[in-house]
């Protein structure tokens, strides 16, 4: 079967800097591929050339005819005068059209749009709406490939698992960019990794990616352990005085000066450590008797919390429940209505919000960082703001550039190291993860991962919760923060049940309906498992009809891989059973 895409030698480059250089790839029908890879490195640009929406500078791409595509980019540009139901329902006439479709309905209600408003006007909507309208847009038509750039930045937990499991659900190509590592790894089937102009291809998704990463670190470190040792032979001959270097040729001081300072750092450099915190006493944080309002909307409704020396906690809630709101009541930016918020003795709190507005966009980088301190102590190690720079992705070079000339990423990498600086021992954190790509976003896990302070982190990447968090409390609207003792998974299936329950007591029937519901929900989750599987062992069985071509000669090799292809066809053929037996449940 032709590919959906092809591109053939395909280069681009912006400036002197080549994104691309010489890339050929394709996207199959029903490959679900996620591309991955550092802020800047060519992710989005790949994505516009892939999709026509750029011209490559050289090189070929086609598709194949009659090619039904929806892309969803970042810059969502919706038509002026439209209503939120203009463009999410285009294609529909009257509202029992789109009604009767199960899947349009399931779009509707996934992205919040009904939350939104269908006739909202699209002028009033803010950029996170604008995103999740596009998407609704985009995934209501019949479509052959979907290209997402981002699509889960603007989405809240119970979103991020909406759309994995729609995507899963349909048969449809998916390329799509992502920093959400719980999204990569539920939903990509391949992996390409954008560095230096090149794609590199992975079987998998996230978890994949990351164990083939590690090898081929292992694999450069064991090389670059040789070229080390032969660095360390040449000084040692280079030291043995003039008389001894004298009696050697002089190209080769020139190849031992060359191989010295040829030396490359190895790959992901970068190991932050856990940062010390100044002492805290027994009070950190806490709301004693407290009622908070938003506008007519009451948020807590006479709440006591007590946040500890060392808690650890992730705060979940849909778009608009007030995570934000009570982040802010915690880092006293506002008010309650009643009762008191106390803050401990020894607390030095640190709050990165989500806005931007606190950098000084007429330094400089490095000059912004300074401006917090110039040193910082880090466990046993001292930093000074331009080494903690260059951890946070910031180089040399890079840190001379006006904050005002930033990037959205890299001003949010800056906010970090500013708010780092200052040696906090209280976190409250706002959607950490937002435009950080994988790399940084790792190095920030790892920080978080051996914090000794308190933290509060709100964030819709599932994976850096459920990693850094020990407990997980939500907010459902009703006036009370509630602790889930079975986390993000217990957050998820509170939600669904809310969802099913609708007016008094149940009759028979629907409680029926919803055991069927919910049997469905997770048929179409072992569906989707089971496609995988099928996948990785046609490309195994592929992989051994190669090898028996290969051994043709060898007898013995014959049988031993004639006996694992009999093998890998015996799984095929019980995991094609069960995919058979899962989807009759679905018809």
């Amino acid at each position: 079967m032709a590919n959906l895409v092809n591109l053939e030698s395909v280069s681009k480059s912006y400036g002197i800097r080549p994104l691309l250089d010489g890339v050929s790839l394709g996207v199959a029908a029903g490959q679900r591929i996620g591309v991955v890879g550092l802020n800047g490195g060519g992710k989005t640009t790949l994505l516009e050339v892939l999709s026509g929406l750029a011209e490559p500078d050289s090189g070929r791409v086609s598709h194949v005819g009659g090619l039904r595509m929806a892309v969803v980019t970042q810059r969502t540009e919706l038509p002026d005068g439209s209503t939120v139901g203009d463009v999410v329902l285009e294609r529909y006439g009257a509202e029992h059209e789109w009604a009767a479709d199960a899947r349009v309905r399931s779009i509707v209600d996934g992205l919040g749009i009904t939350a939104i408003g269908l006739d909202t006007p699209t002028k009033n909507l803010s950029g996170g709406e604008r995103r999740r309208v596009s998407l609704a847009a985009a995934l209501t038509g019949e479509l052959d490939l979907v290209v997402l750039d981002e699509p889960t930045n603007h989405l809240d937990v119970e979103g991020v698992r909406w759309l994995a499991d729609h995507l899963l659900s349909r048969r449809v190509a998916v390329v799509v960019v992502t920093h959400d590592r719980w999204f990569l790894d539920t939903v990509a089937t391949l992996t390409w990794e954008v560095a230096n102009g090149r794609v590199e291809q992975y079987e998998g998704g996230y978890a994949d990616w990351i164990f083939a990463r590690a090898e081929r670190a292992r694999l450069a470190a064991t090389a670059e352990e040789k070229r080390q040792n032969l660095a360390r032979k040449e000084l040692a001959w280079l030291r043995r005085g003039p008389q001894a270097r004298s009696s050697k040729p002089r190209y080769r001081v020139e190849a031992a000066e060359a191989l010295i300072a040829d030396v490359p750092p190895p790959r992901d450099s970068v190991e932050l450590q856990a940062f010390a915190k100044r002492r805290l006493g027994k009070t950190v944080l806490e709301l004693e008797d407290t009622t908070y309002a938003v506008g007519e909307r009451t948020l807590l409704d006479h709440v006591t919390w007590r946040i500890g020396p060392g808690d650890r906690i992730g705060l979940v809630g849909v778009n608009g429940s007030g995570k934000t709101s009570l982040l802010k009541l915690l880092g006293g930016d506002v008010e309650a209505s009643t009762g008191r918020r106390i803050e401990g003795k020894t607390v030095a709190l640190a709050h990165l919000r989500q806005e931007l507005d606190d950098l000084p966009g007429d330094l400089r980088v490095l000059q912004a960082i300074e401006q917090v301190a110039g040193r910082v102590v880090f466990g046993k190690q001292e930093m000074t703001a331009s080494q903690l720079g260059e951890k946070l992705g910031f180089p040399q070079a890079r840190q001379w550039t006006p904050v005002g000339d930033l990037s959205g990423g890299e001003r949010r990498r800056l906010q970090l190291c500013r708010l780092l600086m200052a040696e906090p021992n209280v976190l409250l954190l706002d959607e950490p993860t937002n435009d950080l790509d994988i790399d940084t976003l790792q190095q920030l896990e790892d920080l978080l991962d051996g914090w000794p302070g308190t933290m509060v982190v709100v964030s819709h990447d599932r994976y850096l919760v459920e990693r850094v968090c020990d407990t997980i409390v939500a907010l459902f609207g009703d006036g009370r923060i509630t602790h889930l003792p079975g986390g993000i998974e217990e957050y998820l299936n509170r939600r669904s049940a809310a969802k099913e329950v609708t007016g008094p007591a149940p009759s028979a029937a629907k409680v029926e309906a919803k055991k069927s519901a919910a049997d469905l929900r997770a048929a179409q989750k072992e569906l989707g498992r089971l496609e995988r599987k099928l996948d990785q062992l046609h490309g195994k069985e592929e992989k051994l009809h190669a090898s028996l071509l290969a051994a043709a000669t060898d007898p013995a090799k014959l049988m031993e891989l004639n006996a694992e292809l009999k093998g890998v066809q015996g799984e095929i053929e019980d995991v094609e059973a069960r995919w058979l037996e899962t989807s009759e449940l679905l018809e």
